[in-house]
């Protein structure tokens, strides 16, 4: 079974973490995928953490009832987070997870995306983040993968 996390504390730290990165300018760097179904932000931190959203996929419903189990706290699926020195990891949230506002470039398929310990990479397959330290996520419609 997959780990699940689930955020209260968490998600405060994932708060500030972005509201750090975003305060200077009030944006939140990231990427979308081609087709605008996968988007990552990067959060300076500390820590620092990529967040990663897919619109539609074949694991939603699974992952979201997940988070509403009673062992979720009755929250909602909210996708994935990286972490610079942390194996990457699905998240169950009650509200937006960062703090200004998203700026957004199409990252087409082949090219690298890279922001500080993050190393992100787009293909028609899906989208691979990486972090220095050897964790990541693969997010794609069909399956996701976190390492």
């Amino acid at each position: 079974m997959k780990r699940i996390v689930i955020i209260g504390l968490v998600a405060a730290g994932l708060a500030a973490s972005l509201a750090t990165a975003s305060s200077a300018a009030n944006r939140v760097p990231g990427f979308r995928s081609p087709t605008g179904n996968i988007r990552c932000l990067y959060a300076a931190g500390p820590p620092a953490m990529m967040l990663c959203t897919i619109d539609r996929s074949a694991y939603a419903k699974k992952l979201q009832d997940q988070c509403m189990a009673p062992g979720g706290a009755g929250l909602d699926w909210h996708g994935f987070t990286l972490g610079a020195t942390k194996k990457g990891t699905p998240v169950c949230a009650g509200g937006i997870l960062y703090d200004g506002t998203p700026s957004y470039v199409t990252l087409r398929y082949g090219k690298t995306w890279r922001r500080g310990a993050f190393t992100c990479v787009s293909r028609r397959s899906g989208v691979t983040c990486r972090s220095r330290a050897g964790h990541g996520v693969f997010v794609s419609r069909q399956a996701y993968r976190l390492w």
